[in-house]
């Protein structure tokens, strides 16, 4: 193809990878502002009754009584504003256009070049499995150092109702703050367990969703359109919910413990340690800690991203999912 001809083609069939990471960053900035509030309270539930925290006495100052999601949600209304219900939002959405336009062009690119998808589009489970864990686990590495901001962000209205201190003036102060105290490494604090969770909940969302999907459209009368990408991500966000919660429970905790001077934990030593602590101190189920909130949240943000995400693909010329 001579330049003249390939300067002739729209963008999506120009630059094919690009396009996609930037609908799928569009897509998922959508899908993460409107179910926000959710995310934060599933944050503030998972650290509630930290057995460690009481443990190593680094708890100080009035302790928050154990809350449900809609306590814990109209807590935050009602004692720091319903603006609050955003905090950390932004560097959530900064997170997402790294991390979904990085998940979804590795996915796409095991699935349709690497792994090899059959003529008829049909995908072998395992095949998907590999794919997915796959393309989670590289998006969120470089979308980790977003992920922590936003948790440490979001517990900072807890902190002021604990009577301590603010850490963060904003979303660049907390970037420089961690990185003056932690260094480079800082910025990855608990990137193993993240990429664990990441890895587990895009096993459930990106395969579930692409499987059922297909497997709709291969098996059903149900074509390709709003219906099916319905059906298919209510599964995704169900399945994506159950196979994350542990692992987003541990990840929490990690990136939101204290730190010495050298950025080490002062509560755990890792995320096995972490896990450890947890199921022996605050039991086995304290691991599902947040998890109606989190499927309240997978579920609508699962249909927002995938139906946004088909329909922009589909506006912009690109071929379905």
């Amino acid at each position: 193809m001579s330049p003249a001809e390939e300067k002739s083609l729209p963008l999506p069939e120009r630059w094919p990878r690009a396009s996609k990471f930037a609908l799928s960053a569009c897509a998922a900035a959508v899908a993460e502002l409107v179910t926000f509030p959710l995310d934060l309270t599933k944050t503030r539930l998972q650290v509630q009754g930290e057995a460690a925290v009481h443990r190593n006495g680094a708890a100080t100052g009035q302790a928050v009584p154990y809350r449900g999601m809609l306590r814990t949600a109209a807590g935050i209304v009602r004692e720091e504003g319903l603006g609050k219900l955003w905090q950390g939002a932004t560097p959530a959405v900064y997170r997402h256009i790294v991390y979904s336009g990085v998940r979804m062009v590795a996915y796409e690119h095991l699935r349709d070049s690497v792994l090899g998808r059959s003529e008829d589009e049909s995908f072998p489970f395992w095949k998907a499995v590999v794919g997915g864990m796959s393309a989670g686990a590289i998006g969120q590495f470089f979308a980790s150092p977003t992920d922590l901001v936003k948790v440490q962000m979001q517990m900072e209205g807890k902190r002021k109702l604990e009577g301590k201190p603010l850490r963060f003036r904003g979303v660049h102060h907390a970037f420089m703050k961690i990185l003056s105290e932690g260094g480079i490494r800082g910025l990855w604090a608990g990137w193993v367990p993240n990429v664990q969770r990441a890895a587990l909940v895009n096993m459930g969302d990106l395969t579930t969703y692409d499987s059922v999907k297909h497997f709709l459209l291969l098996n059903t009368p149900l074509v390709d359109n709003s219906v099916t990408h319905s059906i298919a991500s209510c599964c995704s966000g169900l399945v994506a919910a159950v196979l994350g919660t542990p692992a987003d429970v541990v990840k929490t905790r990690i990136m939101n413990q204290p730190r010495d001077k050298q950025g080490r934990g002062l509560l755990y030593k890792s995320s096995t340690d972490c896990l450890i602590q947890t199921v022996q101190g605050e039991g086995f189920m304290s691991l599902y800690k947040g998890f109606i909130p989190t499927w309240m949240r997978m579920a609508p943000w699962s249909l927002v991203f995938w139906l946004t995400y088909e329909q922009i693909r589909r506006i912009c010329g690109v071929n379905s999912f």
